[in-house]
């Protein structure tokens, strides 16, 4: 007879779970500016809208093929957000492209994370309320310097336009996350964005593909969206939004940098400061705005209950049932 003992392993220290997350955010922001910063490249060829487009198509593509969504079984309110989710994710990525073409790709960043500034500005609470936009704003007139009169203003509307889409983003993301486990949000929405990209900038790049710019295109297809969009979601699984959100504000800094190596801009003093000031609010307006605990699934919060061999968080188990009473396994 054989009896079947029930181990508990240690739990998976909080320090390890945040080093873990820490890094998986990082990685996601290094893949994401050597995505762009790559993507300049073939302006040349395709324009800003047919790198977005390359991007996009071989994303969709390859999320669709290794999730297999199953669209049909969503809730609807799910479904739809998914899909909204899929159109803001086309309009943030155009739009961006369209920006980097004309501002460096620091300035371009800076200015796109106005967009999560504000969502986190608008969960803030205190007296410090009106800070942090305040120190974006010197930001972004730094980096602008309207007084010189040289800003590319179209640069500039692209970039603030992705900022806004950046936002919606943000809101749309926590909505389908909230409903949907894993990557099954992410493999409808991404499918929809090429869709979108397709229907605005296919036309015009389809007839010049080449097997090289395919190839391409699968490669920052993997660097951006699909590698950082993964990451960024397992790492919210092992940090809190305030500690995710400030990661996310060295953004701008990692896309100067990667500007400065990738496509030898030379940032000015102006510039640096400008970047410094919106990293500065972001900081700040993340650390003052996370998420409340308990909101939603609350995916984005660790679980202090995970143990190993098999990880099932917390969220996910099903209520113990009174003492006596059957109840049932989650698989």
């Amino acid at each position: 007879m054989y009896v079947l003992k029930s181990v508990n392993a240690v739990p998976i220290p909080q320090r390890s779970r945040a080093r873990t997350g820490t890094l998986m955010a990082v990685g996601s922001m290094t893949c994401v500016q050597l995505g762009l910063a790559l993507s300049v490249h073939l302006f040349g060829q395709v324009g800003p809208l047919g790198a977005a487009w390359l991007r996009l198509a071989w994303a969709g593509l390859l999320l669709a093929a290794w999730v297999r969504p199953r669209p049909w079984r969503f809730p609807r309110r799910a479904l739809l957000a998914a899909i909204m989710l899929g159109a803001v994710t086309a309009g943030v990525t155009m739009l961006f492209m369209a920006a980097v073409a004309r501002l460096p790709l620091g300035t371009a960043s800076a200015l796109e994370f106005l967009g999560p500034l504000t969502v986190a500005v608008a969960r803030s609470r205190g007296g410090r309320l009106l800070l942090w936009p305040a120190l974006a704003a010197i930001g972004v007139l730094l980096l602008t310097r309207p007084w010189q009169g040289g800003a590319d203003l179209a640069g500039i509307a692209c970039a603030l336009g992705a900022a806004g889409c950046w936002a919606c983003y943000i809101l749309l993301t926590q909505a389908v996350g909230d409903e949907l486990s894993g990557l099954q949000g992410l493999a409808v929405s991404l499918p929809v964005a090429a869709a979108v990209t397709t229907l605005v900038a296919g036309p015009a790049v389809i007839p010049v593909l080449t097997p090289q710019l395919i190839l391409a295109g699968l490669g920052l297809a993997l660097l951006l969206p699909v590698v950082p969009f993964s990451l960024e979601m397992y790492a919210l699984r092992r940090l809190s939004t305030a500690a995710f959100g400030t990661l996310m504000s060295l953004e701008p800094a990692i896309a100067l940098i990667a500007g400065v190596v990738l496509l030898h801009q030379r940032p000015g003093a102006w510039s640096l400061a400008g970047v410094a000031f919106v990293v500065a609010a972001g900081i700040g307006a993340e650390r003052t705005g996370a998420r409340p605990a308990g909101t939603g699934l609350d995916r984005d919060q660790p679980a202090p209950d995970l143990y190993r061999p098999v990880l099932v968080p917390a969220r996910q188990r099903r209520p113990m049932p009174p003492s006596g009473q059957p109840g049932l396994c989650d698989h």
